[in-house]
């Protein structure tokens, strides 16, 4: 098995069709296994899912237990010695999981990897890689941002080592997994990706950004319904600093976002 493929869905059907629909094609010349990891979605899914891809593993939780908890379901199962977590919103191009694949390979200290994410309507997606959330980094970044401007440049053309990559198309090597464990379940949704990378790093692992590979990603689709998504973001960002950077940091950045909110 060459690619396990997981990808975890909430109330997003039709956009989960067409990611499913375009797997063949952006995994041409793999042999691979899909899941589908389902968090108590209300709109059918599961029946669509079984009724028209039944090639498909399909993992039915009762309720929407989180983005890390669930991935975490699919990674136990992952036979692979490559393993990329997708998000529902997302239409791998053709051939792109056979390049990232490609590019692990020609890696070996990889632990992790992404392809290059692009909006709709072929622009690149901010916000595909970055540095650590360090309390210099979002200094660093909210100057940045004032002056109406970025610290990374996201499109460009050029495979190089990051600190994270996003979750939304995130490969990862089976070894790296095996000796660093899955996603942190104290992260309902969002820096559960940082975290995994941080620990992988930390371990000796590289993770890079190979933009060689694209995937189109539409970005907020569950988010888009979730009226808790944003607490649920500032909640892992202030857990991400008690785990880094001390209780002191945690307890710090939970005041300032508290004060945000």
């Amino acid at each position: 098995m060459d690619l396990s493929i997981i990808v975890v869905t909430w109330n997003v059907r039709d956009l989960l069709a067409a990611c499913l629909r375009a797997l063949p094609e952006a995994a041409e010349a793999l042999l691979t296994e899909v899941m589908v990891i389902d968090n108590g979605s209300t709109d059918g899914t599961c029946e669509f899912v079984r009724d028209n891809f039944p090639g498909v593993q399909l993992l039915a939780n009762g309720e929407n237990v989180g983005f890390a908890r669930a991935n975490n379901r699919g990674l136990a199962r992952a036979q692979a010695s490559y393993t990329v977590l997708l998000n529902p919103d997302t239409e791998p191009q053709p051939r792109s999981l056979t390049e990232m694949v490609g590019f692990m390979e020609a890696h070996p200290r990889a632990g992790a990897a992404s392809p290059r994410l692009v909006r709709p309507n072929g622009s690149t997606q901010p916000y595909a890689f970055g540095g650590d959330p360090s309390p210099g980094y979002l200094v660093r970044r909210a100057f940045a941002l004032a002056r109406k401007t970025y610290l990374h440049d996201w499109g460009t053309r050029e495979p190089q080592q990051v600190d994270w990559v996003s979750g939304a198309c995130l490969m990862a090597r089976r070894e790296a997994v095996q000796q660093v464990g899955g996603l942190d379940e104290n992260m309902f949704m969002y820096f559960e990706d940082n975290d995994w990378c941080r620990r992988m790093r930390l371990a000796g692992w590289q993770v890079w950004y190979n933009p060689s590979a694209e995937v189109i990603h539409i970005g907020g689709a569950s988010l888009n319904q979730n009226a808790g998504a944003r607490a649920a973001y500032y909640r892992s960002l202030a857990y991400f600093y008690r785990k880094h950077y001390g209780r002191a940091a945690g307890a710090a950045m939970d005041a300032l976002t508290r004060f945000r909110r």
